[in-house]
């Protein structure tokens, strides 16, 4: 039975409607804002996958180039492919507020879609696709906590502003999606242009109040038509006795490893080895297991009994005695280093940064204005000037993998650090250069996407990009009991502490104030206490690792690299751009073929012109200032003769590719009969302009006026001066 029901959020209706398509999902709802529509479903798989210990949930967020009334796509392939990298973080960030809504023990495969069905490039379609797919879950037979809610929040002129437009939000310093449940925040993703921690918290506080009002609206939505939902087999539940066994056995060990100074392979190695030997020691307390299926079914519980051990006395002793992995205090960030130019200068910047065991790589490097990567999609085309790229290799954890090649998380990542740095960089107008920075992460031991962030810091000033002002970036973790209301934040979280702990919040940004944050949680939300505590704990560990940062460069190089490439600007005059292109982009390739540079125009008429050493780029320069240089009256050029007409005059080539007339009366103070008497194709001559007509774009040059008139000279009878006898633009002196 269709179903259509209205929400309004600030002074815009939000519809969503059921029943209509896809209709043998579990569950589908289509999400209207304005114009534009999102489809999101949820389907789950009857049976548990075999052989997983995780949740399988996978999100899909599908675009669709005719959404946004566009054939896109290359001349050879107009289906859409694989999703762009916008696309895979926008999936991210359903998954992310999605996920912790979920028992942890399902094991059946949890797939929801969000699809853009149209856009009317003024709502943004990631939160009608992203409510859309919240309704979906909620009213499937999917068991999942909620429901949620998701809004953007921006931050214009001073003023909160919820889902702004478009437009709006190429003008907000604060560009936020905040998801909540009916009573606490879920998950945030925000870029921000160094906006204080104080402005931050309210943009939290608005975009939850907000969330909550969509939350409650699905929630009675969800009561009205949503579906039973499915049981699921219960997690393995071992006895209290038998679990007393493994703890009497490990818990010491466990303790001791987690407060002595171990690097992570070896602390990795005790508890990975105690894993393993958990079955053996029940069994010989227990003995054999025979056919007894509790028995079967506690030793293969056992590894993940012990991890259970590991994870719990973990959070035991950071909220009872304070200490966390090698006895550090809750506030305390572990070593730091950072150095620059780590790598020879032909990669024009390199950073090393270390924060413990987490180590990255970054190198910038500087490219031309049409190096930019340019993205298709429904939204039309854009152009990248600065890319992050972060690589995550499986040695850095000392692991082998059949994955070598960028994944889902490896994007997002990637794009939390650019996300953190576009704030800070120089304008287009000031710093023309395409800049790509790829961070390699050799080392991890959790927030390695923060060490990308300050290594991506380093090697753009390294590189001498004129920064406004360096970003560091911290990771913060919680350890919470919600029994006893206690909860005890981590400041640079390490990667047992993520994996056993409740949440990994991330912010980078300058001492100003906030660039970009990520928060992911595995508790059903978090109370409000914890995000102010978080972002003052926040900018002082950031200010502690940027301290260290500046004493590795204090500031962007005023030189670059040698073996960087030199950019100018030359502004030429818009209608003056086909001149410098030629005719079929004959004159731009000569340039470029001759010189060895890259010459980029945009429509404004400014030109980039790209060279590796500086007299390729005077060459060009002059090159290109000659061809767009008026004809000025009175001044004498070098003029190549390419073509006789005979009886008239000669065609001279001059300043770069204009051609002049030069009139058979012009060539001498003496009558001439033949063209050819004075001067021959390919010949090169001094020539006077003497006549330019800027609207018909004709110029007329003398040969004989770069000499005086001999004496007694008298004027011959007049000729025309283009065109042949009477005809042609103006006339000549009468002789």
């Amino acid at each position: 039975m269709q179903k259509e029901y209205s929400l309004v959020l600030g002074d815009k209706p939000m519809i969503v409607r059921t029943g209509l398509l896809a209709t043998q999902a579990n569950a589908s709802v289509i999400c209207q804002m304005g114009d534009t529509v999102s489809l999101g479903n949820c389907t789950v798989s009857a049976k548990a996958r075999a052989g997983v210990d995780f949740l399988p949930l996978q999100v899909v967020y599908q675009e669709k180039f005719y959404a946004g009334g566009k054939i896109a796509g290359s001349r050879f392939r107009k289906r859409e492919g694989r999703p762009g990298d916008d696309f895979v973080l926008m999936g991210r960030v359903i998954d992310r507020g999605l996920r912790p809504m979920f028992a942890k023990h399902i094991r059946n495969d949890i797939q929801v879609f969000a699809t853009v069905l149209s856009y009317d490039f003024e709502n943004e379609h990631d939160i009608a696709s992203t409510n859309a797919a919240n309704l979906a879950v909620a009213i499937s037979d999917c068991p999942c906590d909620g429901p949620i809610g998701t809004v953007r929040v921006g931050l214009i002129g001073g003023e909160l502003v919820l889902n702004p437009t478009v437009e709006a939000i190429k003008k907000s310093d604060l560009d936020m999606i905040v998801t909540a449940s009916l009573d606490r925040v879920v998950m945030i993703e925000a870029g921000a242009n160094q906006v204080p921690e104080d402005q931050v918290l309210k943009g939290i506080e608005f975009g939850k109040k907000w969330a909550q009002k969509i939350a409650k609206f699905f929630a009675d939505i969800q009561k009205e038509i949503g579906k039973p939902k499915m049981a699921f087999d219960p997690p393995f539940e071992a006895k209290e006795a038998d679990m007393k066994i493994l703890k009497d056995w490990a818990l010491p060990v466990i303790t001791k490893a987690i407060k002595d100074p171990l690097d992570k392979l070896a602390r990795r190695k005790i508890f990975t080895d105690l894993m393993a030997k958990g079955a053996e020691i029940l069994e010989e307390k227990l003995g054999p297991a025979g056919e007894d299926e509790y028995l079967i079914g506690l030793y293969a519980y056992a590894p993940s009994a012990v991890d259970k051990i590991v994870k719990n006395e973990m959070r035991r002793l950071v909220l009872e005695e304070g200490i966390r992995m090698s006895s550090r205090k809750i506030d305390q960030i572990r070593p730091l280093s950072a150095m620059v130019d780590v790598l020879p200068n032909r990669v024009h910047g390199s950073a090393l940064f270390q924060r413990g065991e987490t180590q990255g790589l970054c190198t910038c490097t500087f490219g031309s204005p049409g190096d930019r990567q340019l993205q298709e999609g429904m939204e039309g085309e854009k152009e990248l000037r600065y890319m992050h790229h972060y690589n995550f290799p499986p040695f850095s954890v000392g692991e082998t993998s059949n994955r070598l090649f960028v994944g889902n998380r490896e994007i997002g990542h990637g794009n939390l650090a650019q996300r953190a740095l576009e704030p800070v960089l120089p304008s287009l107008e000031s710093f023309p250069y395409t800049i790509r920075v790829v961070t390699e992460i050799l080392e991890s031991n959790g927030s390695s996407s923060m060490a990308a962030t300050c290594g991506s810091t380093l090697s753009l000033m390294a590189a001498g990009v004129p920064i406004t002002a360096p970003v560091s970036g911290i990771a913060l973790g919680l350890i919470s009991d919600e029994a006893k209301n206690k909860y005890i934040i981590l400041s640079d979280l390490q990667d047992e502490e993520d994996f056993g702990g409740d949440m990994d919040f991330k912010l980078a940004g300058t001492a100003k104030g906030v660039t970009a944050i990520q928060m992911d949680i595995k508790i059903k939300g978090l109370p409000d206490s914890v995000f102010a505590e978080a972002l003052e704990r926040s900018r002082t560990g950031r200010a502690e690792i940027l301290a260290v940062m500046l004493k590795a460069i204090a500031e962007p190089r005023k030189e670059m690299s040698p073996y960087a490439p030199r950019i100018e600007t030359i502004q030429v005059n818009p209608e003056d751009i086909r001149l410098v292109i030629g005719k079929g982009g004959e004159t731009i390739q000569k340039i470029t073929k001759e010189l060895g540079v890259e010459i980029d125009i945009e429509d404004s008429g400014l030109v980039f012109v790209t060279a590796v050493n500086g007299d390729s780029m005077q060459k060009a320069k002059e090159w290109i200032l000659g061809i767009v240089e008026k004809p000025e009256v009175g001044k004498i050029y070098d003029a190549k003769v390419v073509r006789i007409i005979d009886g008239t005059g000669a065609i001279v080539e001059f300043g770069r590719g204009k051609d002049a007339m030069i009139h058979i009366s012009e060539l001498q103070w003496a009558r001439t009969e033949k063209v050819e008497d004075v001067l021959k194709v390919g010949q090169v001559v001094k020539a006077k302009c003497v006549e330019y007509d800027a609207a018909e774009g004709k110029t007329r040059l003398s040969l004989k006026q770069t000499t005086p008139p001999p004496a007694g000279w008298v004027a011959p009878p007049p000729r025309s001066s283009f065109g042949g006898r009477g005809g042609g633009f103006s006339r000549g002196p009468r002789r």
